[in-house]
């Protein structure tokens, strides 16, 4: 997920009383082994942004699968420069069939990882102590292996969906100026027509110490944004100090901040996210989260509801400094200071919109501040685009999500959820596709290492996840 929350970015699962199980069915030897040849040979692939290839990852998944016997026009190398070529790869369904395709999306770019930050190489698969490590463990070439191989065990086995399955593995979700989804709906939106989407890099199995507890649903996600404020001044000398320091005025802005949380909001994915944990969740947090629900507006309940950080962020727009610099010398007064915002909109709210709030509570004609794009251009305005709306409940994709939940891990509630982060999934929704957070990888609230060092996923987990995938997708398809 772009600047992902790998895990259901809203719930506290400290607080989860309910019993879970393990997996009650197992991946088969066969294609465990399949499933981790797939899985090393993508993380071993170099695909961040600065000096790596999508283009290897796509490639590498293009060939498997016509090893596997599909067609070469039903898997498509397709991007706009050779580092950012996306593949579509179509499984064929029942010859005549009226039902649109279902269209998978999952990117195959990962985030910077320097080796010197971690205890092993980021671009080697590592098993040890019972995880794979690795960059893009989590986020989310555990995924791109489980489709590419639930595509080979499904031709293998013979089986025919009863309308095609398309999945995109794409470029430049977690940055570039070359997103693949986008791109491919712009450039050729023949491949990527659908009924509905399923992105993995959203939702998910959530675990308490390996153990199953709950299958989050992105229902609707926030709007993603950074914003630039920049304080500057004539400087001057170091033994002379003034009011109007640069990093003065920004350290007093971003105070500002930190004292004056975004109002609480309650749409429908989110108050009836909070009645779904309220039911599974300890008397104490059970009783923070009814008296939020009952009195949305009042700040002492906000207060006891947000002590825990993740689920603060279900219920309100937040904002915090990332990144700062200033001053050009040791011994001169900074002539600027600047920090960059990062922002995740709650729905309703438009980029634009967020900007002039930040410049409204500033309250300081000292500070500038600008609206910065995913690729890095700083602009004066934001965007007036909102975060998507959520989809509607389709019996076709809950019925079946629920039967494999149910199989695989029986007693475990399914939730839909409002995820803090943001994913490819602006882009499908954008142009009218209902998209669906869901992956059955499981990854424990306490170990979310999407993005940051020594990223991990439990082996089990990972095996898991694999056969759910297979499972779902034929659940789906049923003939």
């Amino acid at each position: 997920m772009k600047r992902r929350n790998a895990v259901l970015a809203s719930v506290a699962l400290s607080a989860v009383i309910a019993h879970g199980q393990k997996a009650q069915i197992a991946l088969p030897e066969q294609d465990k082994t399949l499933a981790r040849d797939i899985f090393k040979q993508l993380i071993e692939i170099n695909s961040q942004d600065s000096n790596g290839s999508v283009t290897a990852a796509a490639a590498a998944m293009r060939s498997r699968l016509l090893q596997a016997g599909f067609p070469a026009a039903d898997v498509v190398l397709a991007g706009p420069n050779d580092r950012k070529q996306n593949l579509v790869a179509r499984y064929r369904g029942t010859v005549g069939s009226k039902l649109k395709p279902i269209l998978l999306i999952c990117h195959l770019d990962v985030v910077e990882a320097r080796r010197t930050d971690w205890t092993t190489d980021p671009y080697q698969l590592v098993e040890k102590d019972g995880y794979f490590y690795g960059r893009g463990t989590q986020d989310i070439k555990e995924e791109d292996a489980a489709l590419v191989e639930s595509f080979i065990r499904m031709r293998r086995e013979g089986f025919t969906p009863n309308r095609d399955l398309v999945i995109a593995l794409t470029a430049d979700e977690e940055g570039g100026e070359s997103n693949g989804v986008d791109w491919l709906l712009k450039n050729r939106p023949e491949l990527m027509t659908a009924e509905f989407v399923i992105n993995p890099d959203a939702g998910g199995l959530e675990l308490q110490n390996g153990v199953p507890k709950a299958m989050a649903v992105e229902a609707t996600e926030k709007l993603y944004a950074d914003y630039q404020v920049t304080a500057t001044n004539r400087g001057g000398h170091s033994s002379e100090p003034r009011p109007d320091n640069a990093i003065y005025e920004l350290m007093h802005a971003l105070d500002k901040l930190e004292a004056n949380p975004f109002p609480v909001e309650l749409n429908d994915v989110n108050r009836a996210e909070l009645e779904e944990k309220a039911k599974i969740a300890t008397p104490e947090r059970a009783a923070a989260i009814r008296a939020l629900l009952a009195h949305p507006e009042d700040a002492s309940a906000a207060a006891e509801f947000s002590k825990v950080p993740s689920d603060s962020s279900s219920i309100r727009t937040t904002c915090v400094a990332t990144m700062l610099k200033g001053g050009h010398a040791p011994n001169a007064l900074p002539g600027m200071a600047q920090a960059n915002i990062n922002c995740r909109i709650f729905p309703g709210h438009s980029q634009e919109e967020i900007r002039q709030h930040l410049v409204a509570l500033f309250a300081d004609p000292a500070l500038k501040v600008d609206y910065v794009t995913d690729a890095g251009e700083v602009f004066g305005q934001g965007s007036t685009r909102k975060s998507m709306e959520a989809p509607p409940v389709r019996d076709d994709v809950f019925g079946p999500l629920r039967a494999v939940t149910h199989q695989m891990w029986p007693g475990i509630p399914v939730i839909p959820v409002l995820m803090a982060g943001a994913s490819d999934s602006i882009y499908t929704m954008a142009v009218g596709l209902p998209s669906y957070g869901i992956s059955g990888m499981g990854i424990d609230a306490d170990d979310d290492r999407a993005h940051g060092r020594d990223e991990r996923i439990r082996v089990q987990s990972f095996y898991d996840g694999v056969e759910f995938r297979y499972l779902y997708l034929k659940a789906l398809t049923k003939p």
